[in-house]
C-alpha cells in the first residue's frame, strides 16, 4: 500500500515540474486543440461583446496585451502605453526611491520638450504633480493623469482598435475560450484531500500544461443535503472574484456523476499544518506578519466585491509554491447588498465574532475579528479562545468569546499586541476595520509600517518562507477516507437546470493568465510578416481547411 503512495506522489511531482522534455506538459496536439477558427466564425461574438473600454482592453489579460500590441503600430499612442506603464513601476518603486523614479517620468513623458511626451495631461495638473513629488512622493501621485490618459485612449483610439486585427484576433482567443469543457480537457493525479461534496485531486490541463486542483462536488450527495443553492452561490462568488490572495475559478464542468470547480492549485499545504506541525508551534513575528498582511489584502479584494468571507481559519489559508498564500473554500461567503446588513449564525468554533453567536446582524465585521484570531495563533501557536487538543464545549468557547479579554505572552511585541486587541475588539463598531475605512485602517496600523502593500499586492515582495518543491503537503492517499456510496437519492431531470447554471465552462480572467503563463499565447499569437494579416484572419481568403480525420473515422465514415 506504501508502494501506492510513493507512485501517486512521483507522478504529481512530475506533472507538477513539466513532465520532462520541451513541452512542459503540454498535449503533442496542443496546437490543435488551440486552433484558430477563421475570422468569420466570430461573428456572433462581435455583436454580442459589451464594447466596454476597460473590461476589454484593462481588465482581460489577453485584451490588454492585443490592445497594447495596437498601440504599438501608432507613436502617440505608444507614448501613452509607455507612460502607464511607467506609472505602474512608480507605485511599486520602493519608499526610498520613489522621488527619483517620479523625477524621470516627469522628464519623460509630462516635460513638452522631451522625444516621448504625453500631451493629454495638462500643464496645470503636472505642475501640481512637481510640488507634489516634492513634498511627499505619495503612490498615487499620478492618479489624475492616469485617468485622463485612459479616458483619452477609451475615445477614438479604442474605436480604430475595434476596425483592426488586433481585435479581430481578440475575438478569436473569446472563441477559443469559450470552447465547452469536459473531463477530457483534463488529466486527472491523485486525491488531495475532502471537500464537503467529494473529492479535491490534482489536475492538469492537456493543451497547456498548467496544473490545477479539481473539486468534485457529487450530484447524488448535493441532492441528498440540499447543497445546491450552497454549491453554486461558492461557484458564483469563486467566478467574480479575481484577486492573487483568493484562489481563482478557472473552470466549472460536469461529468455524469459530479459537477467540478477547477482551482488554482496551492502546493505548499495550509497555515494549520505550518502553524502546528513545522517544528514548534507558530511562527517568528515577521513571517506572522507578512502572511496577516496578504489576507489583509485578500479580505479587501473580497469586500470590494461586497463578499463577506465569514470562514476565516487557518486549514482555510494555502499556501503556493514560492509561498505566497490564497484565501480558499468559499462556500460560507456571501454577498451583502449595498447598504444592507445579513444576519447568519455560521462559521467555525472559536473563530466566530461576538456578533455571529449573539446572532446579530452584520456586514464584514466578522472577517477583521477572525483575522485578529489567526494572527493571536500564529504568533502564540495557539488559538486566543481554545487550547489546542483541549475539549472545551461550545457554549464555554462562545462565553469566552463574548465576555472575556484574552491574554497575550512575551511572544508578542507592543506593536503586534496593539493589532491584535484592535482586530478582537468584542464590539463590532469600534473594531479596527469596521470604522469606515476597511482594510486601509487594518493597512495603516504600525505593524505594517515598513510593509510596502503596493509591492506585496503586485507579488514583488519575498515570502520569508518557500515550500519545499520536492514535498507533497498532504496526506497519504489511503489516508484520505473514502466517501460512502450515496443511497436512496435517484437524479431527475429538473436537476439538470442546476447543472446548466453551473458547468459554465472557462472563467475569462483566469483562462486568459493560463494562455499567456504557459506560453500558449506567446506562441500562437503571430501575425503575417510586417504586421499583415494572416490567412486565417483574411476575409478575402477562404477558411482554413478543417483537420484530416483519423483513419478510424476514415473507414468508418459514410460514403457519399
Amino acid at each position: 500500500m506504501e508502494l501506492e503512495n510513493i507512485v501517486a506522489n512521483t507522478v504529481l511531482l512530475k506533472a507538477r515540474e513539466g513532465g520532462g522534455g520541451n513541452r512542459k506538459g503540454k498535449s503533442k496536439k496542443w496546437r490543435q486543440m488551440l486552433q484558430f477558427p477563421h475570422i468569420s466564425q466570430c461573428e456572433d461574438l462581435r455583436h454580442t461583446l459589451e464594447r466596454d473600454y476597460h473590461s476589454l482592453c484593462e481588465k482581460q489579460p489577453i485584451g490588454r496585451c492585443l490592445f497594447r500590441q495596437f498601440c504599438e503600430t501608432r507613436l502617440e499612442l505608444m507614448h501613452c502605453v509607455k507612460f502607464l506603464d511607467a506609472v505602474a513601476e512608480y507605485e511599486v518603486t520602493p519608499d526610498e526611491k520613489r522621488k527619483e523614479c517620479g523625477q524621470r517620468l516627469i522628464e519623460t513623458y509630462l516635460t513638452p520638450t522631451s522625444a516621448d511626451h504625453v500631451p493629454e495631461v495638462p500643464v496645470e495638473l503636472v505642475n501640481l504633480c512637481s510640488e507634489r513629488l516634492e513634498q511627499e512622493p505619495g503612490k498615487e501621485l499620478f492618479k489624475e493623469s492616469t485617468k485622463l490618459i485612459h479616458d483619452y485612449l477609451s475615445m477614438a483610439p479604442f474605436a480604430d482598435y475595434l476596425d483592426s486585427i488586433y481585435f479581430n484576433r481578440f475575438l478569436q482567443w473569446k472563441y477559443l475560450e469559450r470552447q465547452h469543457v469536459s473531463k477530457n480537457t483534463f488529466r486527472q493525479y491523485r486525491v488531495l484531500g475532502k471537500g464537503g461534496f467529494g473529492e479535491v485531486c490534482a489536475c492538469q490541463v492537456r493543451a497547456t500544461g498548467k496544473m490545477y486542483a479539481c473539486k468534485k462536488l457529487e450530484k447524488k450527495r448535493i441532492k441528498k443535503r440540499k447543497g445546491e443553492a450552497m454549491a453554486l452561490n461558492e461557484k458564483q462568488i469563486l467566478e467574480k472574484v479575481n484577486s492573487r490572495f483568493v484562489v481563482s475559478l478557472a473552470y466549472a464542468y460536469e461529468t455524469k456523476d459530479a459537477l467540478c470547480l477547477v482551482l488554482t492549485l496551492m502546493n505548499g499545504g495550509d497555515l494549520k499544518f505550518h502553524i502546528y506541525h513545522m517544528g514548534e508551534a507558530g511562527f517568528e513575528e515577521p513571517r506572522a506578519v507578512f502572511y496577516a498582511a496578504e489576507i489583509c489584502c485578500g479580505l479587501e479584494d473580497l469586500h470590494h466585491e461586497r463578499i463577506v468571507y465569514r470562514d476565516l481559519k487557518p486549514e482555510n489559508i494555502l499556501l503556493d509554491d514560492h509561498g505566497h498564500i490564497r484565501i480558499s473554500d468559499l462556500g460560507l461567503a456571501v454577498y451583502v447588498p449595498e447598504g444592507q446588513t445579513i444576519k447568519g449564525r455560521v462559521g467555525t468554533v472559536g473563530y466566530m465574532a461576538p456578533e455571529v453567536v449573539k446572532n446579530e446582524r452584520y456586514t464584514f465585521s466578522p472577517d477583521w475579528w477572525a483575522l485578529g484570531c489567526l494572527l493571536y495563533e500564529m504568533i502564540e501557536g495557539q488559538s486566543p479562545f481554545q487550547q489546542r487538543r483541549k475539549k472545551i464545549k461550545r457554549e464555554e468557547v462562545e462565553r469566552l468569546v463574548k465576555e472575556v479579554q484574552e491574554e497575550y505572552s512575551e511572544k508578542f511585541s507592543p506593536a503586534s499586541r496593539s493589532l491584535c486587541s484592535m482586530l478582537l475588539c468584542k464590539d463590532p463598531l469600534e473594531r479596527l476595520g469596521c470604522r469606515g475605512a476597511g482594510a486601509q485602517e487594518v493597512k495603516e496600523h504600525p505593524l505594517f509600517k515598513y510593509l510596502n502593500f503596493k509591492r506585496l499586492e503586485a507579488g514583488m515582495l519575498d515570502p520569508p518562507f518557500k515550500p519545499d518543491p520536492q514535498a507533497i503537503y498532504c496526506k497519504d492517499v489511503l489516508d484520505i477516507e473514502q466517501f460512502s456510496t450515496v443511497k436512496g437519492v435517484e437524479l431527475e431531470p429538473i436537476d439538470h437546470d442546476f447543472y446548466h447554471k453551473f458547468a459554465t465552462g472557462s472563467v475569462p480572467i483566469p483562462w486568459q493568465n493560463e494562455m499567456i503563463e504557459t506560453e500558449c499565447f506567446k506562441e500562437l499569437n503571430v501575425f503575417g510578416p510586417d504586421g499583415t494579416t494572416p490567412p486565417d484572419l483574411d476575409w478575402k481568403g477562404q477558411q482554413p481547411p478543417l483537420p484530416k480525420k483519423g483513419l478510424l473515422q476514415r473507414l468508418f465514415s459514410r460514403q457519399r
